[in-house]
């Protein structure tokens, strides 16, 4: 199976995300999977925006990170991101990311988000418009 999914956000290394070795450091890829996260939700025509405004809110209750390969500044890295599962009210998103330059695999993860209500911060079901956005962008 590949880890390169059809959607990447492309993301250049800021000098404050390394550290005194000179690679990134390796918390920054969670900020690495949010963004890719955030990218992807808009590809398909459904924002992040759109969930706050039907009054709703992801929470992330686990997360995961492997790393093969560092990164380092000003290196482009490909932030591929696919929502590889769906429950009622939980979102598994999965994450590759690669070197631009070589295609080396850097670090691979996951991110399972929780859909709540704003104002009771109780679990509520995935929208049926997200789930039929992913359907269509992944078909």
């Amino acid at each position: 199976m590949s880890d390169k999914f059809k959607f990447f956000y492309p993301l250049k290394v800021r000098f404050a995300e390394t550290d005194a070795q000179g690679h990134v450091f390796f918390g920054n890829y969670y900020t690495y999977f949010d963004e890719g996260l955030v990218e992807y939700l808009r590809e398909l025509g459904y924002s992040y925006q759109d969930l706050l405004q039907q009054g709703m809110d992801f929470l992330y209750v686990e997360s995961g990170c492997r790393h093969y390969s560092s990164a380092r500044f000003d290196d482009v890295l490909h932030v591929h991101t696919t929502l590889g599962k769906i429950g009622n009210s939980s979102l598994t998103f999965e994450f590759s990311i690669y070197q631009q330059d070589s295609d080396e695999l850097v670090a691979t993860g996951h991110i399972v988000a929780v859909n709540i209500d704003l104002d009771t911060n109780r679990p509520v079901p995935v929208p049926d418009a997200l789930r039929d956005a992913v359907a269509s962008y992944e078909s």
